[in-house]
């Protein structure tokens, strides 16, 4: 027992001495001290507590102190504990400083908590960006398609990037104003001839209102003639115009049918009463002959005079067969 206890107090002090080196940076405290920031080292034990990287909040103090910026450990660990970039936030100090934009710590740590990147929005509002617009298509007033192609120059507002609108609102914008701009056109050849026209009415719309960049210039990069969407629709009126036409006429042929029809029905009802009626004549005689109301030479006139009609309509007949063989 008495071996052992040597080893014991050896494996205590050296598990007390990592302890130390863990919660007290030492050597993150002395590269602080020697680029000229105070910190203590109870402020580095205090971050350990707080579950705060010091070397987050320390590293991004010593470039902020010797870029001449005056920043706070309290201010960096607040932010790191909001869930902020430090490192990110301080570079943009850094980066705005030099390009004199006056961008306090603040408005900075609101930039990056909202989401955006600060440094790149720094980037931006000291070297404007160009973003380049889908092929936008619209008709001018002749009924050619027109295909344009647009580059939009843009700067960072560093003041609007809380709350203001990206690039895809710019880019919405810029088309909608190149459709309108283009369909108020008379010809297309109009803006063919200038189509600087075009960057011209769509830039002087202030189109970059409530977002969070200042639009500089909208250049126009290409313009290509599509189709001419005009004859197309005259096409496709004609074409629905001869379907509206066909299904009337043969609304109009199949009434016809069915009056033809309905007429070839009443003439064979007609018929069938005629044929009746017929059937009726020889019962009409007998009942004469029996009753005395017909004599045998009142029969035979009567044949006689039916006989005679026969042959008129058999003359009649071969007139009519004859005259139509001269005609053809």
């Amino acid at each position: 027992m008495e071996n052992m206890m040597p080893a014991l107090i050896l494996a205590f002090v050296v598990m007390f001495l990592l302890l130390i080196t863990w919660a007290v940076p030492v050597r993150l405290w002395v590269e602080a001290v020697s680029a000229g920031v105070h910190v203590g080292l109870g402020d580095l034990v205090g971050m350990r507590l707080r579950k705060v990287n010091p070397a987050a909040v320390v590293r991004p103090l010593i470039n902020a102190t010797k870029a001449g910026i005056t920043l706070t450990t309290r201010e960096l660990e607040a932010h790191y504990l909001a869930g902020g970039h430090v490192d990110r936030v301080v570079k943009a100090l850094i980066s705005a400083d030099k390009a004199n934009i006056e961008l306090p710590f603040q408005q900075a740590a609101a930039i990056d908590l909202a989401g955006r990147d600060v440094l790149e929005a720094v980037k931006v509002s000291v070297n404007p960006k160009v973003i380049n617009t889908p092929k936008v298509s619209a008709v001018a007033k002749d009924g050619i398609q027109l295909i344009a192609i647009a580059r939009v120059t843009v700067r960072a507002n560093i003041n609007r990037l809380v709350g203001g609108a990206g690039e895809d609102t710019i880019l919405a914008r810029v088309g909608e104003g190149i459709v309108s701009t283009i369909g108020s056109a008379s010809s297309h050849k109009a803006v063919l001839e200038n189509p600087d026209n075009i960057s011209k009415t769509v830039l002087a719309k202030g189109l970059d209102a409530g977002t969070a960049y200042e639009i500089l210039s909208i250049d126009i990069a290409d313009v290509d003639v599509g189709k001419n969407i005009g004859a197309e629709l005259q096409t496709d009126q004609a074409e629905a115009d001869k379907r509206i036409a066909q299904a009337k006429a043969e609304e109009r042929r199949a009434m016809a049918v069915a009056i033809e029809q309905e007429n070839r029905a009443e003439v064979q009802k007609m018929r069938a009463m005629v044929v009746q009626a017929e059937a009726q004549v020889p019962l009409a005689m007998a009942e004469a002959f029996r009753s005395g109301n017909l004599g045998i030479m009142d029969y035979q006139r009567f044949r006689n005079v039916d006989a005679d009609t026969s042959m008129r309509k058999a003359i009649a007949g071969d007139t009519d067969a004859g005259a139509q063989r001269e005609e053809s």
